[in-house]
């Protein structure tokens, strides 16, 4: 049996290699540094031995046949400086997993700077409902499957894949995206993130048309037509069959109902209707590029409708964590200002009048450099008070964020932090927690506050 170490395994990417590996007969163990759910528990679930911290005595623990590279590692730490001198095997998670998974499937790949996770679990399980058994490998836990990844059921030849444009390993800074070579490709959106690896727009679209230039001729491109920077990508040279989503594109959404349900249009042509609890113009256009994606590996309109109407969403996808003398807790993995603008409106949409409190930890890399800084105050407007958790942040929050006024309140200490938010919550808020990380366990230890 080969024996594969995974460096930086609690990442929602490399958990989820974790997870295909042990399924595909593979023996999997891993290290990482801190772990928090969703991944560390679906590790522990599978019995993956997984070694705390990043020294290179673990090298003798596992002595693996490759050891599988995450992002997460960077050259002087130990156990990389000591592969790279032992002259041992390694590769990266998305080249192991081309070479070892999808060079047989059709790959399915969902790009985009937001909604990958929300869109390729709505098209994994769009696929499942209409009887495809698709494999998949998501950055969360769709809980329509409750897993982050799987190989393909019952000999299917589909793969869905979260196509991310991160980069892909320490000797290795093409996005990881460009490894999967998907037949059908979502083109969510394009905004500038990632501002630790990509020094302005202009990059991340020259990676985009990186990932153009390997989806086949015979193959399809879904693309969000409201997106001039994804147009300026496909002008740089398109070989593939595109179908645009959005207004006066070939997929449109029609008659929207105040309980969310609408209809799905193809070329001017009423082909569907959705009715389900998800929130936001996001998602209605998340569904629109889905039922497109599905169309093309030969899904019935009216079956994606269908399932999409029973998609439950993903996990730390405005999750509710609980609610304690009517005051609800919101659980969100928002953390760019479009998307936490986009979270917002939606849950406004869900709670009319009722007082909105947004918690904000500026947490991911972009975030901690500041460099969205100058957008987050107009992203937080839709809420009526903001909480923004400043420990580990090196910019100045309060300068940042002052367009907020009165809205605003700033916290260093943690448990200050959350005891201020305990104080201040009353009956009929909606309290909306949104990271990219764990958090510091922030939705049960406020809960617990709540009730005492």
């Amino acid at each position: 049996m080969t024996h594969i170490h995974i460096i930086g395994i609690g990442g929602t990417f490399m958990g989820g290699l974790a997870a295909i590996a042990q399924q595909a007969g593979f023996k999997v163990t891993g290290c990482d540094a801190k772990m928090y759910p969703p991944m560390s528990t679906q590790l522990e679930n599978l019995g993956i031995e997984i070694h705390e911290g990043f020294d290179a005595a673990q090298l003798d623990t596992f002595p693996a046949d490759v050891y599988v590279v995450g992002n997460v590692a960077k050259r002087g730490m130990d156990v990389i400086e000591a592969i790279l001198n032992k002259g041992l095997p390694y590769t990266s998670g998305p080249q192991w997993l081309a070479e070892n998974v999808l060079h047989k499937m059709w790959v399915l790949g969902v790009a985009g700077t937001h909604g990958k996770t929300t869109t390729a679990s709505m098209l994994a399980w769009v696929l499942e409902y209409a009887g495809y058994g698709a494999g998949f490998l998501i950055g969360g836990v769709p809980q329509n499957f409750d897993v982050s990844a799987r190989l393909p059921q019952n000999g299917s030849s589909f793969f869905v894949i979260e196509a991310d444009e991160y980069d892909t390993a320490f000797f290795d800074k093409r996005s990881k995206f460009v490894h999967y070579h998907p037949r059908t490709a979502i083109l969510n959106n394009l905004e500038y993130d990632h501002a630790d690896i990509f020094p302005d727009l202009n990059a991340i679209q020259t990676q985009f048309h990186h990932l153009v230039r390997t989806v086949p001729s015979e193959g399809l491109i879904v693309a969000n037509g409201r997106e001039s920077s994804l147009k300026n990508v496909l002008e740089r040279g398109c070989w593939t069959p595109t179908q645009f989503f959005g207004e006066q594109s070939d997929w449109q959404i029609s008659n929207l109902q105040q309980d969310g349900s609408f209809d799905v249009q193809f070329h001017g042509e009423t082909v569907g209707h959705i009715a389900w609890d998800l929130l936001g113009e996001h998602n209605r256009q998340n569904a629109l590029a889905v039922i497109a994606a599905a169309k093309h590996v030969g899904v019935n309109v009216q079956a994606a409708c269908e399932a999409l109407s029973q998609f439950k969403n993903v996990k730390r996808r405005m999750e509710i964590k609980g609610m304690v003398n009517n005051i609800t807790i919101y659980d969100d993995f928002a953390h760019h200002p479009t998307a936490i603008a986009t979270t917002l409106d939606g849950l406004r949409q869900k709670v009319g009048a009722a007082r909105i409190v947004a918690v904000l930890e500026p947490r991911s890399n972009t975030m901690k450099l500041g460099t969205m800084k100058a957008a987050l105050p107009e992203s937080l407007r839709g809420a009526d008070a903001v909480f923004c958790y400043a420990g580990g942040v090196d910019w100045d929050v309060q300068a940042a964020l002052n367009p907020l006024g009165d809205k605003l309140h700033i916290g260093q200490n943690f448990d200050d932090f959350v005891n201020d938010l305990a104080q201040f919550a009353q009956n009929g808020d909606h309290i909306l927690i949104m990271s990219n990380g764990g958090f510091g366990g922030i939705h049960d230890k406020l809960l617990a506050k709540l009730g005492s």
